[in-house]
C-alpha cells in the first residue's frame, strides 16, 4: 500500500559540477523540480519492540537480569539481559503479538508478566510500536522466617512439616497494556521443625521488602502425630502474615496446633485431613497422598466406629480397590489405609459414610486424591495404547469414531482445545493437506480437537458414554488422565486403520494460540507447552452403552 506524504527536502549539497544556486531561498537548487510526494512502503510483516527496566524494591537498577520472552504460540522466543541501568529492549517482535516475559536473576525472585505489542507497530519507522514492562521490581531471596510450632499441650511440635508461600515477591509498577492478574511472582519454601519445634524458612524476601510490595507470607502446617503413638492427633494449621507485621525484627512467630477434637460442632462434618476434597476443597495440592501413606480424616465430633464405611475406586470409578478404615481418638479421627498398591501419578476416588456418636446426624461425602508428592512432579507421558470405540464392530478405525489417549497423570484443560495430528500418514490419499495431517511448520493447520474424558463430568456424545455403570458416581476433580478426539467427524474418504495399527500422534500443545488462556496442566501445575509425539497402537474396543 502507498501513502502520499508531504515532505520537506533538505538542501542538496552537490549538483554535479559547480556551485548550485538557490535564489529564492526555498531550500531547493533553482531549476530542480519541487518534490510533492514520496512513496512509502509499509512493511509486510509489521514489527515492534518490547522494552522495560528491572529494579530492586528500593528502585535501584538490577543488571544482568535474564529476560526470556515467549511470543504467542511460536516455538522459539527471544531473550535479553539488563544493562547497568536495569534496562532491556528486544526488537523485531511481531505487531499485535501477546508476549510472556520471565524475569530471573540468581538470588532474586522470579517474575512472569504478559503484554501485547501494539497492533500499529511496523508503520514508518519500523519497530516504532512498543510494549512497555516496568519498572519491574524483584525481591532478594536473602532472608528467613522462623515459626515456633507447639502442640495443643504447649510442647515443641518436633518434626512438624510446613510450607511457606511468599506472595507477592515482585511487581510491575507500570505497564501500558498489562493488568494485575497477568503478573505472577511467588516463592515457595518447605521446612521441618527442629528439636525446639522451630520451622525455619530460608531463601525468602525480607519483611522489609515484602512490606514495600504489600505482600504476605502464607503458612501451612500439615497434620501430625504429636505424641508418637502412630496416630495423627492434631489437625493442620494455616495463617497469613503481612510483610509489614514483621518489618525490622523478623521476630519468631508462634503457631499453636489445634486439638483434633473440636467441640460444639453441631451436625457431623469433616474438619480436616490430607484429602481436602472430602470436604469440598478441590485444589490438587491439598489432595495428594504419597504411595504407602494413609489417608487421614478428622471429624468435628466422634463417629460410631461401626458406622464408618469407606469405598475406594480407580480414577474412572469402575474398579473397586480395597481400603481398611480405622477409627481413632474416641471417634474423632479415622485412618484409611489402601490395602493394594497405590501408583504414583494416578487419581483415585473415595466415598465415605459415617454416623455421629452424639446424635442422629450423619455424613455422606465423596472425594478424590492423586498419588504422589507435591514437591516431586513426574514427567508427563502418553500411554502406548490408544483405544477407539468400534461402533460397527468392524475392527477398523473409521471416520467419525472416537479415539482415546491416556496420560500417565491427571491433566486439566482450560480454553481452546489442542489439536491432534497423524504424523507421516496421507489421510485422504491426495496431495492436498487435510484436517489431521501433521505439518509441523504450519501452526495454522487444523487437527482433531482433544477433549477431557473425565467420566463424572462427561456428557454422552452420539450415544457414547464415558464408562458403563461406575461403582459409585464420584466427585468431579476437573482433572483426567483420559482424553479423546473424534477421527474426522466431517470428512469423507479418510484412511482407515485396522486394530493393532501402530501410528504416531502429534499432540501439538505449542500450537495453542493463546498461552495465557489456552492451558493444559497436570495436577502438579506442570504446563504442557511443547508438542508430544506419541507412538501408540490403535486398539478396537466396544463402546459402552449405559
Amino acid at each position: 500500500m502507498k501513502k502520499q506524504v508531504l515532505m520537506a527536502v533538505l538542501p542538496l549539497m552537490v549538483w554535479g559540477c559547480g556551485d548550485p544556486t538557490d535564489a529564492d531561498n526555498d531550500g531547493v537548487a533553482d531549476g530542480i523540480r519541487d518534490p510533492n510526494n514520496v512513496s512509502v512502503v509499509v512493511p509486510s510483516t509489521p514489527k515492534g519492540t518490547v522494552s522495560g527496566q528491572v529494579l530492586s524494591t528500593t528502585l535501584q537498577p538490577l543488571a544482568d537480569v535474564t529476560v526470556a520472552m515467549t511470543i504467542g504460540s511460536q516455538p522459539t522466543g527471544k531473550s535479553a539481559t539488563t544493562d547497568a541501568s536495569g534496562n532491556f529492549v528486544m526488537t523485531d517482535v511481531p505487531a499485535a503479538a501477546q508476549v510472556l516475559l520471565t524475569f530471573s536473576k540468581g538470588g532474586y525472585s522470579t517474575l512472569r508478566a504478559s503484554s501485547i505489542v501494539p497492533a500499529a507497530a511496523g508503520t514508518v519507522p519500523i519497530n516504532n510500536g512498543n510494549a512497555s514492562f516496568g519498572p519491574v521490581t524483584l525481591t532478594q531471596l536473602n532472608s528467613s522466617l522462623a515459626v515456633t510450632v507447639v502442640t495443643p499441650q504447649g510442647r515443641p511440635a518436633v518434626g512438624a512439616k510446613g510450607v511457606l508461600e511468599v506472595d507477592k515477591a515482585g511487581s510491575v509498577i507500570l505497564s501500558n497494556y498489562d493488568s494485575v492478574s497477568s503478573v505472577v511472582s511467588k516463592v515457595y519454601v518447605e521446612a521441618t521443625a527442629d528439636s525446639n519445634g522451630i520451622l525455619t524458612f530460608n531463601g525468602i524476601p525480607s519483611g522489609v521488602e515484602l512490606a514495600r510490595l504489600g505482600g504476605t507470607y502464607n503458612l501451612w502446617i500439615a497434620p501430625m502425630d504429636t505424641n508418637g503413638d502412630g496416630v495423627v492427633d492434631t489437625g493442620g494449621y494455616t495463617k497469613s502474615y503481612s510483610g509489614g507485621s514483621i518489618v525490622g525484627t523478623q521476630a519468631t512467630t508462634l503457631a499453636q496446633l489445634n486439638f483434633s477434637k473440636p467441640s460444639g460442632a453441631g451436625a457431623l462434618a469433616i474438619e480436616g485431613g490430607n484429602v481436602g476434597s472430602l470436604k469440598g476443597d478441590l485444589d490438587p495440592f491439598r489432595n495428594m497422598v504419597r504411595p504407602g501413606e494413609p489417608i487421614y480424616v478428622y471429624f468435628n465430633q466422634p463417629v460410631q466406629p461401626g458406622s464408618l464405611i469407606v469405598r475406594m475406586t480407580d480414577e474412572y470409578a469402575k474398579e473397586t480397590l480395597a481400603v481398611t478404615p480405622q477409627v481413632n481418638i474416641g471417634g474423632y479421627s479415622a485412618t484409611l489405609t489402601p490395602s493394594g498398591s497405590v501408583q504414583e501419578g494416578k487419581e483415585y476416588n473415595l466415598a465415605l459414610r459415617a454416623m455421629s456418636a452424639e446424635g442422629s446426624s450423619s455424613i455422606d461425602t465423596k472425594g478424590f486424591f492423586v498419588a504422589g508428592s507435591s514437591s516431586s512432579p513426574p514427567a508427563i507421558t502418553v500411554s502406548g495404547n490408544a483405544t477407539f470405540y468400534d461402533a460397527n464392530s468392524s475392527g477398523i478405525l473409521e471416520a467419525g469414531e472416537v479415539v482415546v489417549v491416556n496420560f500417565n497423570q491427571p491433566i486439566k484443560r482450560s480454553g481452546t482445545p489442542v489439536y491432534v495430528f497423524f504424523d507421516g500418514v496421507d489421510l485422504n490419499t491426495s496431495s492436498t493437506v487435510v484436517q489431521g495431517e501433521w505439518t509441523p511448520t504450519n501452526k495454522s493447520a487444523v487437527g482433531f480437537s482433544l477433549f477431557s474424558f473425565e467420566p463424572q463430568t462427561f456428557v454422552p456424545e452420539s450415544g457414547m458414554y464415558a464408562d458403563p455403570r461406575p461403582v459409585f458416581p464420584p466427585r468431579a476433580s476437573n482433572y483426567s488422565s483420559r482424553y479423546y478426539f473424534r477421527y474426522s467427524s466431517t470428512g469423507s474418504g479418510y484412511k482407515t486403520f485396522p486394530s493393532g495399527s501402530p501410528v504416531t500422534l502429534q499432540l501439538a500443545f505449542d500450537f495453542l494460540s493463546n498461552p495465557s488462556g489456552d492451558v493444559y496442566e497436570s495436577a502438579w501445575g506442570t504446563p504442557l507447552t511443547t508438542t508430544i509425539a506419541a507412538n501408540v497402537t490403535l486398539v478396537a474396543v466396544q463402546p459402552p452403552t449405559n
